[in-house]
């Protein structure tokens, strides 16, 4: 990889229509696993296009989803009428024990695992749960097999082997101290693909998303060949996916004391865009909407109250 390549995690900003065209939604019985059911204030990690925050929205929660890229959030924000913020998982602009779930799907393995935990548990009310989901290839079928070496050759750990490479992906949530005993589910979930689609897909895959020119167009012509040889013409293939799902009790004793308040007031958020008010932010019956700004110099300095 070239010194002007985009990193891994970086790379979707570059991809987001590809992600946002060809990556799976999440089940509705898993995103109720995950959050325990009932309507709850849910603090999204690394929300990405809003795939789950769709989910979590249609599902009656009050949803605040958070990603480091904008391009990203740009797309969120067609999607799904949820306020968002520019923020990266390990400086959140949120008050201490504000929210009941902070959840993450296809996301936690980008972040800095142990602050990323210490600020979840830090913004937990008691009882609160941190959830993690994946959506990994279902490759007990051998066409589906196929795919996955073609796009994630031991590389992205998001789409491929979830039985065991997610499980992985879950060893700091279940070796923190911040955090109880782990619960796992899993679910199914099929999505129709059309060849373009399936392009899509591969072009998401951060490691194809940094590959130079000439091996990322090799990788997608492989995945036409695919498509060519088991799709349906315009109907589209049926791709199987398994939801692995992983949830977790916050400590809050465990906490360094330094970590279980911020005394500063919160911003006053923007506001523009549908009349829906901000997740435990008072309502001023002025119109509200999206929450749109880029993440602060000083993340501690700028807190959103949930309360």
């Amino acid at each position: 990889m070239s010194e002007s390549s985009p990193t891994p995690a970086a790379s979707f900003g570059s991809v987001a229509d590809a992600y946002d065209r060809a990556r799976p939604s999440y089940p509705d019985a898993a995103v109720d696993w995950l959050t325990g059911g009932g309507r709850s204030h849910v603090l999204e990690l690394g929300a990405g296009t809003g795939k789950l925050t769709e989910v979590l929205h249609r599902r009656g929660h009050h949803v605040l989803a958070t990603d480091p890229l904008p391009p990203m959030l740009q797309l969120l924000g067609r999607r799904v009428p949820a306020p968002h913020v520019a923020a990266a998982a390990e400086h959140l602009p949120v008050r201490s024990r504000s929210v009941d779930a902070v959840v993450c799907g296809q996301s936690f393995h980008w972040f800095d695992h142990d602050r990323a935990l210490l600020e979840a548990a830090r913004v937990l009310r008691p009882g609160g749960v941190i959830a993690l989901a994946w959506n990994g290839l279902d490759t007990s079928i051998p066409w589906v097999k196929r795919l996955d070496r073609l796009i994630s050759p031991q590389a992205d750990p998001a789409l491929a082997r979830p039985d065991a490479r997610t499980a992985e992906r879950a060893d700091p949530l279940m070796g923190t101290p911040y955090f109880g005993f782990v619960d796992t589910a899993s679910f199914r979930i099929w999505a129709t693909h059309t060849r373009a689609t399936l392009l899509d897909l591969a072009r998401s895959v951060s490691h194809v998303a940094t590959m130079s020119p000439t091996a990322r167009d090799r990788v997608l012509a492989q995945v036409g060949a695919l498509y060519d040889d088991y799709g349906r013409g315009h109907d589209g293939m049926q791709v199987p996916y398994v939801t692995r799902c992983y949830r977790a009790v916050v400590r809050h004793q465990e906490l360094p004391p330094e970590e279980t308040a911020r005394p500063e007031q919160p911003p006053r958020p923007q506001r523009s865009g549908a009349d829906i008010p901000p997740p435990g932010l008072e309502d001023d019956g002025e119109p509200t909407g999206p929450i749109t700004r880029e993440p602060p110099e000083d993340p501690g300095m700028q807190l959103i109250d949930f309360r």
